[in-house]
């Protein structure tokens, strides 16, 4: 007497067939264990990965940023109330002569008091030119004060220590008459005689601008000679009008409006795909090569290096001046701008030409004159700068987050 086979029988028959040495079956289990609970777990308070636990984390390490800071802009002020002052004549840092091949301008207004920033990033610009020695005795510290109050107490202190231009001392600006000037057209009208202010009195190679709450890395001036005298000799870099150095870490993932990081997208896999086939061919004691398994580690690397966050892998650039990367520049933000001085007086004309408003800041108003102006512009990565300001001179922030 013969039975016939129920379907659920001849699957459950099929299944046991299956082994846990399937090849399938092992990519699917290292997948889920991977982005299911490793990656998770490992990177949940990582600021700027897709896994970042926000509303667990955000409060408390916004909170814990604050307070930090605090620390450091006391410690700031602690550093130059104990540093010889050289009233006002010869700075500290020395002048170079008798023309300087790179003058660190440093944008600064009255913003929230007790955390110093603009104390921060003199005293840790000082602390690396001294660190730096002979190489960077063409290198000269000048402080442009934009505000317009006189209450400005961080700007006094460093006025004995660094050479200091200031906007408003002892002239009635036109802003404080014509209130149809916004913030943002002064933020624009600030930064252009800072960069006037800069040219006019050294006559310098090249300006970076870096606005009073970016802090110098401590391989910015290593990485600035390479690149300057390395890879800006190459004849598609030397005109450029401008070299950002820093850009928001969370802009930086690959899956962003930037053709370039495609390209590097998929240069992550087409590395990473075979190593990692490679290694499991080896302890899967598989033999011969297989082109899916390769695919699925080429998709397998890209997503992973994607979700943790690409911010996190650009840091092992910094191993070495050399493998910093140079890629066009996209338009946000302005805290720390490179400007050869041919570049910074077209920079002049052009930002005379037009009028920035809310929605149209200057970081803007420059990255729309390239495509005008038939100009060009770069992005150094990794940043050379930390962004510490929670705080924003534009606008009003009463709950200052990270994010």
């Amino acid at each position: 007497m013969s039975t016939s086979t129920s379907p659920a029988a001849m699957l459950l028959r099929r299944l046991r067939r299956l082994s846990w040495g399937s090849t399938a079956i092992q990519l699917f289990i290292l997948t889920v264990v991977t982005f299911g609970l490793l990656a998770p777990l490992a990177c949940h308070r990582l600021l700027h990965s897709y896994f970042y636990l926000r509303h667990w984390h955000l409060n408390q390490m916004s909170q814990e940023f604050l307070q930090q800071s605090l620390k450091e802009g006391e410690a700031a002020l602690h550093y130059f109330e104990e540093l010889p002052s050289a009233n006002g004549s010869v700075p500290i840092v020395w002048q170079a002569t008798p023309r300087p091949w790179l003058v660190i301008t440093i944008i600064t207004v009255d913003r929230q008091p007790g955390f110093h920033y603009v104390l921060q990033v003199v005293s840790q610009f000082h602390r690396l030119l001294q660190q730096c020695g002979p190489q960077c005795e063409g290198h000269q510290l000048f402080l442009c004060n934009v505000e317009r109050s006189v209450s400005h107490f961080d700007a006094k202190l460093l006025s004995k220590y660094v050479p200091v231009a200031n906007r408003y001392e002892g002239t009635e600006d036109d802003y404080g008459d014509d209130p149809s000037t916004n913030s943002f057209e002064k933020e624009k009208q600030d930064y252009v005689y800072c960069l006037e202010s800069s040219l006019q009195t050294y006559n310098p190679d090249y300006v970076l601008m870096v606005e009073d709450d970016a802090v110098p890395e401590e391989q910015i001036f290593p990485v600035l000679e390479h690149l300057l005298r390395a890879r800006f000799s190459e004849p598609h870099l030397r005109d450029a009008l401008y070299l950002k150095l820093y850009h928001p870490e969370r802009l930086q993932h690959y899956i962003n409006p930037e053709p370039m990081r495609i390209l590097e997208w998929v240069g992550v896999g087409m590395l990473l795909g075979p190593l990692l086939t490679w290694i499991y061919m080896r302890f899967a004691s598989r033999p011969g090569f297989s082109w899916p398994v390769m695919l699925f580690f080429s998709l397998y690397s890209m997503g992973l290096v994607e979700l943790v966050g690409r911010h996190y892998f650009l840091e092992l650039r910094r191993l070495s001046p050399s493998l910093y990367s140079v890629v066009p520049a996209s338009e946000c933000c302005t805290p720390a701008m490179l400007f050869p001085a041919p570049a910074a007086r077209r920079t002049l004309t052009y930002l005379s030409q037009v009028y920035c408003h809310k929605g149209f800041g200057k970081d803007m108003a420059l990255y729309s004159l390239l495509r005008a102006k038939g100009e060009r512009a770069y992005v150094v990565e990794p940043n050379l700068v930390k962004h510490i300001g929670l705080f924003s001179s534009l606008r009003y922030n009463f709950h200052p987050s990270l994010l």
